[in-house]
């Protein structure tokens, strides 16, 4: 009883509060975003609701998580990554097909993203992993077993194929590699190799209209943002139509449920990959600021917690947590300003999606998980 009085009281309320603060103001904007798009006689809080069940669920879970001490995973991460591996693999047999990606396992009427849960596997093994590591990363050859280790995941969910998905993997390595010590020299030629690697194949592939390795229309949504003006209707429809919402907004917004761009369905996956110009349309520059200054306020809550935790491995955790909320944030509010590459990346607690919510909510469960339990023990 003791210990239980002892982690409640090192609860962080705080980044509930937050939280709970980003996914109410998810739902508001959700409402907006999709009421008057529904067909006539279907209900049209009927996204809303499918979202907040997915967020009472995701309370659920991280009500079970915080009872578990979260050394556990120690124990369990090879088994973990192996489920993982297998769900991925199953997308491929049995997954359905949405938006040119077989991403999905249907389970009845609810629709499984496998790789939306495998950023949290990923950051749990990958935290173990390191944190059995720790002092031994200082050679570059020392990181090779880690591109195996995320090699295989990633390759997976590029074949589905998931860019975006496979790009917020890249995010949770450099983060997590950083804080494990990892040389940041080192860490520096991976990402410019990376980066010459990926632009020399775009490069080719628009010089000589290679096919592969990326398809037609991915390399479109990821050229096209430089210039999207040279195909308004067609791959550049989505981020103009997105700058026109953003802009029209102004200081203030046009009030909720009034966004024209909204009501009048010009704005593409309005509750989706492009619900941060909702929030700028409708609710202006002001309610841009407040939004972002909530997740300002979520990031640093856990930069906090993984400052603060008793061990590498809660640290490890808490800043791989930290860094798919920041990938995501960067990337989507990116494409929705028009200076990131439209890779189908959401925004975090805001756009639709079951099997995001649950999965970001896990990830809060992490993070108050290590809060709790950062003070070690002494008898």
């Amino acid at each position: 009883m003791l210990i239980e009085r002892r982690l409640i009281k090192n609860f962080d309320f705080t980044l509930l509060v937050i939280t709970v603060l980003i996914v109410v103001f998810g739902l508001v904007i959700l409402s907006s975003a999709t009421h008057a798009t529904m067909a006539r006689g279907d209900d049209p809080y009927a996204f809303v609701k499918k979202q907040g069940l997915s967020f009472f669920l995701g309370l659920v879970a991280i009500a079970l998580l915080l009872k578990i001490d979260y050394s556990w995973f120690t124990k369990y991460a090879k088994l973990i990554y192996g489920v993982n591996i297998l769900l991925l693999l199953a997308v491929k047999v049995i997954g359905q097909e949405q938006h040119g990606a077989q991403s999905w396992i249907s389970i009845g009427s609810f629709n499984l993203q496998p790789s939306e849960f495998a950023k949290i596997a990923m950051v749990i093994t990958f935290a173990v992993y390191l944190a059995g590591r720790e002092g031994k990363l200082s050679r570059f050859r020392d990181l090779i077993p880690t591109f195996v280790f995320f090699g295989l995941p990633m390759g997976l969910i590029i074949m589905q194929p998931d860019l975006g998905t496979a790009l917020v993997f890249i995010g949770i390595y450099f983060g997590m590699l950083f804080v494990a010590g990892a040389r940041p020299t080192h860490l520096i030629i991976l990402i410019l190799t990376g980066a010459l690697l990926v632009g020399g194949i775009l490069t080719a592939q628009l010089a000589f209209g290679l096919e592969k390795p990326l398809k037609p229309y991915q390399l479109d949504r990821l050229t096209i943002f430089t210039d999207p003006y040279k195909d308004p209707r067609g791959a550049g429809y989505h981020v103009i139509q997105s700058l026109v919402s953003l802009g029209s907004g102004g200081l203030w917004g046009k009030g909720l449920y009034q966004g024209t761009q909204t009501r009048l369905n010009f704005l593409p996956e309005q509750k989706n990959d492009f619900i941060f110009s909702v929030v700028g349309e409708e609710l202006g520059f002001l309610g841009v600021s407040a939004l972002l200054l909530l997740f300002y306020l979520f990031v640093y809550r856990g930069i906090v917690i993984a400052m603060r935790s008793k061990d590498m491995l809660g640290a490890l955790l808490a800043t791989g947590i930290v860094s798919i909320i920041v990938f995501h944030l960067l990337v989507n509010v990116g494409m929705a300003a028009g200076i990131m590459p439209i890779t189908g990346i959401p925004l975090p607690f805001f756009s639709y999606g079951g099997s995001s919510m649950l999965a970001n909510m896990l990830g809060v469960g992490i993070l108050l998980n290590v809060y709790m339990r950062r003070q070690v023990l002494t008898f």
